[in-house]
């Protein structure tokens, strides 16, 4: 039975991951840590991406036999998930928060993306991947005290937290795509000249007229941060 096969795994029982002990129990002194382990695969996912991980390459990168990983990490779902806490331990939990909690939620967004785009698999990940271990779950502590001048109740302040996550890894999803695109600029030219003609065909007004105006900064920080500030200066506090 394929143990890095999604569909055989039976699912993570995250009491066992986090609260358990993160080495066998049984046996010798074992010769490699399963934070040892997450790293490799961590590495490996940044250089090649989120497919190439398996157990047999994750064993290769730090030289030990395949079954030897299974103690630590008894498929690659449960890999996944020690992945994903494992980057979250570059998050920053110690800063001083402002009080302006617009402001202290917009720094979040931005820790998140910049965490996203040092590792683009990231994104992907989260999207199956939501047991939050102890990294995770201290930045997710910060994010909710930056809430707490909103005075919203616990559960609306879970829900913004996931929806501004969940906006920042869609766009950093984009954001990657679209760096792995190689566009010309013939290319972008065509594009250009194409639109101008749909937009004075007569049959698309609010496009021609948004056309018209003046341009924005495409520069992905600068678009960043005008999304990120559309969605939270219209998140209410009732």
């Amino acid at each position: 039975m394929p143990r890095d096969g999604r569909a055989d795994a039976p699912g993570v029982d995250p009491q066992k991951l986090w609260l358990g002990s993160a080495r066998p129990r049984r046996g010798r002194k074992p010769t490699y840590s399963r934070e040892a382990i997450t790293a490799a695969a961590v590495a490996l996912a940044d250089a090649e991406g989120l497919e190439a991980v398996t157990m047999r390459k994750v064993a290769a990168q730090v030289g030990a036999g395949v079954m030897s990983l299974y103690s630590y990490a008894p498929d690659k779902e449960t890999l996944l998930h020690l992945m994903v806490d494992h980057v979250s331990g570059e998050l920053p939990v110690t800063d001083t928060l402002t009080g302006d909690w617009r402001a202290d939620l917009k720094a979040v967004a931005h820790l998140q993306r910049a965490l996203m785009l040092r590792h683009p698999w990231l994104p992907a990940a989260l999207s199956t991947h939501r047991v939050p271990g102890p990294h995770t779950l201290a930045f997710m502590e910060r994010a909710l005290t930056a809430l707490r001048p909103t005075g919203l109740d616990g559960a609306a302040k879970l829900e913004i937290f996931a929806q501004l996550t969940a906006f920042v890894a869609g766009h950093a999803a984009h954001e990657i795509a679209q760096a792995a695109v190689s566009r010309s600029p013939d290319q972008a030219a065509a594009e250009a000249r194409y639109l101008a003609a749909v937009a004075a065909d007569g049959h698309h007004p609010e496009l021609a007229e948004a056309l018209s105006a003046p341009s924005r900064p495409l520069a992905p920080e600068a678009t960043f941060a005008r999304f990120l500030n559309r969605l939270i200066d219209g998140l209410g506090t009732d």
